[in-house]
């Protein structure tokens, strides 16, 4: 079966991008069998990612296995957001980044950025496959990077991901999997927390809605439990200047913002149209 045969099969089930794909599976699958049953899993609905071990992100290609939230390109505007506000002027020194503003961050759309002697706190909270630390891992290979998820299958993948990078992953929910040291010491907590209301997730593609684990997806009754927990958090847990990035959906920022202005902190919301991305940055005034 070359690449045409494995497309038409994968448009026939409805893949979207099926030549892209069959060019992936026929690289993945050591021989024949292999391929039948890659395309078989794929036709049934199993992610590819899940497929082929790997979901790429940022530019690169991180591991991913069934049970474990796939990373979207959306979530890569959380990445350069918070890499613009480590790269700003006066983000340099130790344990400091500089405050959140429209102009300050506003740039983050239009690509990644990096500073070398950057050694503060980095939390990627909610961490999944462990995406957004590595991404940032990459821009400040210097940054005391800490990832942690209630889910153990989760945190294993993560370690996968992270420990090449020394990264430190917990388990645990939320602050509770943080290690108490770290309080007031954080300069960039990064939240990926899930924010699907949980009446859509009947909603969502198959590939989520029935592969991908629940407890990543569901956000509560209006998507923002999560969202809450973290905005009464976090001021604990930031440094001074610090900020807290949270995705959250168009529809949603309101309600996010809300939360996090609620708390005393400054407040941000950021939409990309060309990740289709949008984050809500808390900037702490102390």
């Amino acid at each position: 079966m070359g690449v045409v045969g494995v497309a038409d099969a994968l448009r026939a089930a409805g893949c979207v991008f099926a030549e892209e794909e069959a060019v992936l599976l026929l690289e993945q699958a050591p021989n024949p069998a292999e391929l039948t049953d890659c395309v078989r899993r794929r036709v049934a609905g199993v992610p590819l990612e899940y497929i082929l071990g790997w979901a790429e992100f940022d530019g690169h290609r991180m591991a991913v296995r069934p049970g474990v939230f796939v990373p979207r390109r959306r979530t890569e505007l959380l990445v350069r957001l918070a890499a613009e506000l480590i790269s700003a002027e006066g983000g340099m020194s130790r344990g400091a980044v500089s405050g959140a503003s429209p102009s300050g961050i506003a740039t983050a759309v239009q690509g990644p950025r990096g500073n070398a002697f950057f050694d503060g706190v980095v939390v990627d909270l909610c961490c999944g496959s462990g995406a957004v630390g590595a991404a940032l891992a990459r821009r400040f290979p210097r940054a005391e990077l800490h990832a942690a998820d209630i889910d153990p299958v989760a945190v294993e993948c993560a370690r996968s991901n992270l420990k090449a990078m020394g990264g430190q992953v917990h388990t645990g929910d939320l602050f509770d999997a943080l290690p108490h040291g770290l309080r007031g010491r954080v300069c960039i907590l990064a939240v990926n927390a899930p924010y699907v209301p949980t009446d859509a997730i009947k909603t969502m593609p198959p590939e989520a809605r029935v592969h991908e684990p629940h407890i990543s997806l569901d956000g509560g009754a209006d998507g923002l439990d999560f969202h809450r927990r973290v905005a009464a958090g976090a001021k604990d847990w930031l440094a001074p200047h610090a900020c807290v990035l949270i995705e959250t959906s168009e529809q949603q920022a309101d309600g996010t913002a809300a939360l996090v202005a609620a708390e005393g902190l400054a407040v941000t919301t950021v939409h990309s149209e060309e990740l289709d991305g949008t984050v809500v940055v808390g900037s702490a005034h102390n």
